[in-house]
């Protein structure tokens, strides 16, 4: 399967596409690779292209005292971006970096409107996406607020259980809140 194709498999999830609205989304998206480390997203760079991920894990994170702080990990057959830099065309807060190389298919604000415009169904597909990411965000903010570590390790697993073989552990233990050395700990009591 072609990277569009694996693009257009997942859009189908959403929205029915005609063979003209593929061929459109074929020159809008546009194919980039990301090594090992490297930025989708800087902070202060203002965000000008959202991506879908064809190979390869990202994290969302902020720096803060020295320390990176992850929050949302993306991962193949997903989508990446900043809204909050992208749709106002503000400088971002935070980062978006690769943990493993990767192979994106990345569009431009101007190409989103594009698809928005001349896809049937393409405002409704940018809302699904937009409401999808939207409760998986808040779904790990309001964890913060009402579950333990030992909670947030467990929904990490359920959410993630691809990503224990693939990422290092200190980038888990910041997504849950807490020190490597703690989530040792909490993983040696876990019960899944």
């Amino acid at each position: 399967m072609t990277p569009h194709e694996t693009l257009f498999a997942v859009v189908r999830h959403f929205i029915t596409l005609s063979p003209t609205e593929e061929a459109l989304l074929e020159q809008l998206f546009v194919a980039e690779q990301v090594p090992k480390g490297g930025f989708f997203l800087r902070p202060g760079e203002v965000s000008r292209k959202v991506a879908f991920i064809v190979e390869g894990v990202f994290h969302n994170f902020r720096s803060r005292d020295g320390q990176e702080h992850s929050f949302y990990f993306g991962r193949e057959r997903e989508f990446i971006g900043d809204y909050s830099s992208f749709l106002p065309a503000q400088p971002a807060v935070h980062a978006i970096q690769a943990l493993e190389p990767a192979r994106l298919l990345s569009i431009s604000y101007d190409n989103l409107q594009r698809l928005y415009r001349e896809v049937q169904q393409g405002e409704r597909f940018g809302r699904l996406v937009a409401e999808m990411l939207f409760v998986d965000v808040l779904g790990q903010l309001t964890s913060f607020y009402e579950e333990t570590p030992e909670e947030r390790y467990a929904r990490f697993v359920r959410t993630y259980p691809d990503l224990l073989q693939r990422i290092p552990q200190y980038y888990i233990a910041s997504y849950v809140g807490v020190k490597p050395q703690s989530l040792s700990r909490i993983r040696g009591r876990a019960i899944l």
